[in-house]
This record gives structure tokens, C-alpha cells and sequence, in this order.
């Protein structure tokens, strides 16, 4: 078993899309389910082909709420600075950056999207391996 994509409700398809290709999505295809929801499908350069994010647009649904139980998916960037730098050039707010672990740990930073759900951009330090592992529990 593998964990596919994490999929989100949007309220407003476009600018959901504008939102996510600013942080570095891309569209890999979408699919129109009837008079009902449209599926956008998405994911990062460094994910190839494989879907990565699903964005869930149902022009039937009015509106709808994030509630409490879902968090933040988490992105890896190369270089955290230049990242909010060309985030703040399109325009998008993003909370001050962290060190959760203290200074030898990863630098994070949140951002939000245009419905509030987080997404938590992660710079790793040098020498550590991509993502997050057993070894970082040991």
C-alpha cells in the first residue's frame, strides 16, 4: 500500500488553481463528473507524472466548512527564502518563518489557500535526506 493524493473541496475552481500553480503546481489533467464535480488533478515538478493533489469542485454545492480534524499537507522547497520571495512577487501572505526542531531541525513556513487549508513549506538542512524518515525518530 502507498498513499495516492490528498484531495481538498474548493469553492471557487479558478481561483484555487491560480492559487496552487503560484506555489509551484501544475495541472496534470481534469475530469468533469457529469452536471456535478469537476476533478482537477495536480502535482509538483519533482513528482513526475503522479498525481500528488486533487482539487473537488462542485458548482451543486453552495458552500461547505474545513472543520477542525484536517491540518496541512507539507511541501519540500530547495531554498525557503527565495520560495517566500517569489510567493510575496505573485502576491500570496504567508505566516513568519520557523525552526520547530531548534537550529539544526528543517525551516518551515505556513500558507494558506484561498478556502484556508495550510500548506507547510519545508527547507531540510544540509545533509538531511528528503523527507521525513525513521531515522529522524531514532
Amino acid at each position: 500500500m502507498r498513499t495516492l493524493h490528498t484531495a481538498y473541496r474548493v469553492q471557487n475552481l479558478h481561483r484555487s488553481v491560480d492559487f496552487y500553480e503560484k506555489v509551484g503546481f501544475r495541472e496534470i489533467g481534469r475530469v468533469t463528473l457529469g452536471d456535478g464535480p469537476i476533478l482537477v488533478m495536480l502535482n509538483l515538478p519533482g513528482d513526475g507524472e503522479v498525481v500528488t493533489l486533487e482539487l473537488v469542485y462542485d458548482q451543486n454545492v453552495d458552500s461547505f466548512e474545513l472543520g477542525t480534524g484536517f491540518s496541512h499537507i507539507v511541501v519540500q522547497v530547495d531554498n525557503l527564502d527565495s520560495t517566500l520571495a517569489d510567493l510575496a512577487a505573485k502576491g500570496l501572505g504567508f505566516d513568519e518563518p520557523e525552526l520547530p526542531a531548534g537550529e539544526e531541525g528543517p525551516r518551515t513556513c505556513f500558507v494558506r489557500d484561498p478556502d484556508g487549508y495550510r500548506i507547510e513549506l519545508v527547507e531540510w538542512p544540509p545533509g538531511h535526506p528528503d523527507g521525513i524518515t525513521r531515522a529522524d525518530f531514532l
